[in-house]
């Protein structure tokens, strides 16, 4: 196997969310035990977007996106200059800090590809880069394709009743060893964690102190519970050149059919990250950087209904698992995200992965994506029917009982 083989070999994509190559049932006939469960086929992998519709108008504003052509097909490569002022507007409400849509902000293909340019354009081989564990499976993977070294960064989710938990003496170590990027997820992916405003202050307060970059990925920010405050690092008192915010409409607003996202923040990181989306992707689609019309312009109550109706969905679901024996799951404050640690089991936990989806018609996402000290955990999205939802967790607890060591 070549270098440049192996550089790919580890990028792992197999068990990555939405992968049908997890289809492949290989030899579990060692492992089988007792009848398949009755039920609806359920895909935790990623939310449903026929049971949580598109944002309102969505389809109307990219048909007439369509209609403009070539004025709309062929925009500047940091996207449409009229959509950006309309967007950095909404994201200088959002955020309570200004956005400035002329040298501060990009739109790009998803925000997976927000994350790609972001990491893309603050880690040269050989940097070190700290990286929280469990957090979104793309950073750490994206930051050792190009040749940076991980710092890990511990996150005591479970330990906490209001903030992240995050090690923030551990994160200062990491930057003191010499960590110059620091990649985290508000709310946090996979957990359902939030972070609180302190440890917000104190992230921002770190970074100046050491000169290290924050890329914030904030794609659920809008999503969150329980009347929760949300602190935004953007607004925190962190340097403008230091942070680059990931953001976009593809998750709460089930746009992500559309792959449009935002990054905003240092102009010189943004810059960067323009220089390299004219050479991979040229833009964001055309016609679909127009559904940012739509963006955070829903109808009067759209998103707190879509809020209250996955809070409920999060409240059914956390209950049946929290009342297992030997489960710890934490009830999420934010996102779409459940995130069990299973108890003892008879069978290796990425077998149960795989018996659950040929035993129960139950796809779940395998907790090592997010960290490899997370092999006993598994990552639900509950942005799904509710009722179909709730047989599915029914039957993974049953599977967890008849297969419990």
């Amino acid at each position: 196997m070549t270098l440049l083989d192996e550089k790919f070999e580890r990028l792992a994509t197999d068990d990555a969310p939405g992968q049908e190559v997890r289809q492949r049932s290989g030899d579990l006939s060692a492992f089988m035990i007792g009848r398949h469960l009755p039920g609806v086929p359920v895909d935790f992998s990623h939310g449903d977007v026929d049971a949580f519709e598109p944002a309102p108008g969505a389809i109307d504003v990219f048909v007439r996106g369509v209609q403009l052509g070539g004025k709309r097909a062929y925009t500047e490569y940091r996207g449409d200059a009229d959509l950006r002022q309309d967007v950095a507007a909404k994201l200088t409400r959002f955020t309570g800090a200004a956005v400035s849509a002329s040298d501060s902000l990009i739109v790009t293909p998803g925000t997976q590809g927000a994350l790609f340019l972001a990491i893309a354009s603050t880690v040269a081989s050989g940097d070190k880069v700290a990286i929280v564990r469990p957090d979104y499976f793309a950073n750490q993977k994206l930051v050792e394709f190009f040749g940076g070294v991980i710092v890990p960064v511990g996150l005591a989710y479970l330990g906490t009743n209001s903030d992240a938990g995050i090690d923030l003496s551990g994160l200062e170590d990491a930057f003191k060893v010499g960590a110059k990027v620091f990649v985290f997820s508000n709310p946090n992916n996979p957990t359902g964690a939030v972070y609180g405003e302190a440890e917000i202050e104190a992230i921002a307060r770190l970074a100046g102190r050491y000169g290290v970059t924050v890329i914030v990925d904030q794609l659920y920010s809008r999503m969150i519970f329980d009347g929760r405050h949300y602190a935004h690092l953007h607004a925190a008192d962190i340097e403008p050149g230091r942070i680059v915010t990931i953001i976009g409409p593809s998750k709460t607003e089930s746009l992500s059919g559309y792959r449009v996202g935002v990054a905003f923040g240092s102009p010189a990181i943004v810059t960067r990250m323009e220089k390299l989306q004219a050479i991979v992707s040229l833009r964001a689609a055309g016609y679909s950087q127009s559904v940012l019309q739509t963006w955070f312009s829903e109808p009067a109550g759209w998103m707190d209904e879509r809020i209250r109706l996955h809070q409920a969905i999060r409240d059914d679901l956390h209950t049946r698992f929290a009342a297992i024996d030997g489960v710890n799951v934490l009830r999420p404050r934010g996102g779409s995200y459940l995130f069990p640690q299973l108890p003892r089991l008879s069978v290796p936990y990425a077998d149960f992965v795989r018996i659950l989806r040929h035993q129960a018609a139950v796809t779940v996402t395998p907790g090592t994506e997010f960290s490899p000290a997370c092999g006993n955990c598994i990552r639900l999205n509950f942005s799904q029917a509710h009722g179909p939802a709730v047989h599915a967790v029914e039957r993974i607890i049953e599977l967890i009982e008849r297969y419990r060591s």
